[in-house]
C-alpha cells in the first residue's frame, strides 16, 4: 500500500475514482495487524485503489474527517466518504465492506 502525502489525498478526494484511505499510527499494534489484513484486501479485485498516511503527521486530516481512532480506514466512492471503519474483524469482512451493493463500486 502506497504511503500518501496530504496534497496527494487532497487531490484523489476529488476524483471519482473509488479508492480506500487507511490512517494509521507506527505505534498502533491494532494498527499493525490491520494493515496487513489491508495487504491481503489490496490483493483482491475490489474495484478501490489503496493508499495509506500515518496520522500522526495529518491532524488536520483527523479533524477534517472526524476520525475518533486509528486505525480507520476510509472508502471514498464519487468524492465522498461512503464508509468509515474503526473495526476491521477479518479480510472477508473488510472485503465484504468493500464490495457491497451498498459501499463498493460497480464492477
Amino acid at each position: 500500500m502506497r504511503i500518501l502525502t496530504q496534497d496527494e489525498i487532497h487531490i484523489l478526494q476529488h476524483d471519482e475514482q473509488a479508492f480506500a484511505l487507511y490512517f494509521y499510527t507506527p505505534l498502533c499494534g491494532t494498527c499493525k495487524v490491520a494493515s496487513k489484513m489491508l495487504d491481503v484486501v489490496e490483493q483482491l479485485k475490489t474495484g478501490y485503489s489503496f493508499g495509506k498516511a500515518d496520522l500522526n503527521f495529518m491532524p488536520e486530516m483527523a479533524e477534517k474527517f472526524s476520525i475518533e481512532s486509528v486505525p480507520c480506514l476510509l472508502l471514498f466512492q464519487n468524492g465522498r466518504v461512503k464508509e468509515k471503519l474503526y473495526a476491521f474483524h477479518s479480510v472477508p469482512y473488510i472485503y465484504e465492506k468493500m464490495t457491497s451493493k451498498n459501499n463498493g463500486p460497480s464492477e
